[in-house]
């Protein structure tokens, strides 16, 4: 009968933090989407968390006014905890009440037992991460943590400074198992589960080039290089416009590897030219990817070699005007009114890549020195002209293509 009395007095409590607050027990919800202070949402995620143990006032205050120097927060540490109650004892039994006030401290009333994402997350990646497994094995476990993570840890706090820390380590915690999984559905030829997995991570951290790399080799693992292509342009553009950085080795060689796909038999010459004609039909210079401005360099420097013409580079690179790298945004502004004139300026052979986040290559086939230098200063002065506000500087240099 005694034992009876006391398993009557626990209640179980299911609680998510991983992409919001979310508690509940007995059927009822509360979660942090309802209108109410952050410090409230604070003060009970902390105490869940730390419900293994007293939380002092003293600690609280901290938390909660770490600069408040001017007066004795106490008062309004009691009046948010009553607040706290208020919210989560109707969903109680009285007998159980969620909060416990002890001397000079709080505490979670360890008979509402709380069942945590974090430490079933915690515990999944531990276990996948254990030798000796085998692959399936490993693989569930993946699935289950991949699955369990729905976005950062209580993204609506993330200002506050205790949660800054944990939201990085369940944040990169995830991403490693993400990787790691990813590359084990590859070798199982689970390419669609592979797309779907680091699309859904890539939104959640899209400057991570890694996931953008796994993205699109499992597209092309699955025949979908327009697809491919157009992730990894998404993922270029990303990487110049947000951080300033040209895109890795690695994911230059996957757009090599799309564009070197092997395509289906075709016996109809008319149906293969239609595909290759441009579909605008624009003037002005040819835009591309570095990596096809490469292959269009050896083109170029073979044909040049055979009938002895001139072929010239100029790189054109965008600067502060006392030199140095400048500030992102007025730097991808100034990129994208760059190419505007070098489109605009150049003849439809000429051929114009990115070739970092502050720089254009240009090559100009069948142009000797001199002309190549004017065609160069004239796409200054153009653009001096049209922007005259733009007080960044444009540096150009005219080189012609090497032979050997």
């Amino acid at each position: 009968m005694k034992r009876n009395r006391l398993e009557a007095q626990t209640v179980s409590v299911t609680v998510s933090m991983l992409g919001g607050f979310c508690l509940e027990v007995g059927g009822q919800v509360l979660t942090d989407q309802i209108n109410r202070s952050l410090k409230l949402w604070n003060v009970l995620c902390y105490l869940i968390l730390h419900r293994d143990r007293d939380v002092t006032q003293s600690e609280l205050m901290e938390l909660l006014w770490p600069e408040d120097n001017s007066s004795n927060p106490v008062n309004a540490l009691k009046t948010l905890l009553y607040r706290v109650r208020a919210l989560l004892e109707p969903m109680f039994p009285p007998a159980v009440p969620p909060i416990l006030s002890k001397r000079g401290a709080y505490t979670w009333n360890p008979a509402a037992e709380c069942q945590l994402d974090l430490d079933r997350f915690d515990a999944l990646y531990v276990k996948a991460s254990q030798s000796g497994l085998s692959r399936p094995e490993r693989m569930e476990y993946y699935r289950q943590l991949t699955d369990l993570y729905k976005g950062d840890f209580l993204p609506k706090q993330s200002g506050s400074l205790w949660v800054v820390p944990l939201s990085a380590h369940y944040h990169a915690h995830y991403l490693s198992a993400v990787k790691r999984y990813a590359v084990l559905l590859e070798e199982a030829g689970r390419f669609p589960e592979m797309t779907a997995l680091c699309t859904r991570a890539s939104a959640l951290d899209e400057l991570d080039e890694e996931l953008h790399i796994l993205v699109v080799r499992s597209l092309i693992h699955q025949g979908r290089e327009t697809e491919a292509l157009e992730a990894y342009e998404r993922a270029t553009d990303l990487l110049y416009r947000s951080l300033g950085v040209s895109p890795s080795e690695e994911l230059r060689a996957l757009y090599a590897q799309i564009m070197d796909t092997e395509k289906g038999l075709e016996t109809d010459l008319a149906v293969i030219q239609e595909g290759l004609k441009e579909t605008a039909r624009r003037p002005g210079a040819f835009v591309c990817e570095y990596g096809f401005f490469r292959e269009a360099y050896r083109l170029e420097a073979r044909r040049a070699q055979r009938s002895g013409t001139c072929v010239h580079l100029a790189l054109i690179t965008v600067s502060l005007p006392g030199g140095g790298m400048p500030e992102l945004g007025a730097l991808n502004t100034t990129m994208d009114q760059l190419l505007d004139i070098l489109v605009h300026s150049l003849r439809r052979g000429d051929v114009v890549a990115r070739y970092s986040s502050a720089q254009y290559v240009v090559m100009l086939p069948a142009a000797n020195y001199e002309d190549a230098t004017m065609v160069m200063d004239r796409v200054v002065t153009a653009f001096y002209r049209q922007h005259r506000r733009n007080y960044l500087k444009l540096s150009c240099r005219v080189r012609e293509l090497e032979l050997s």
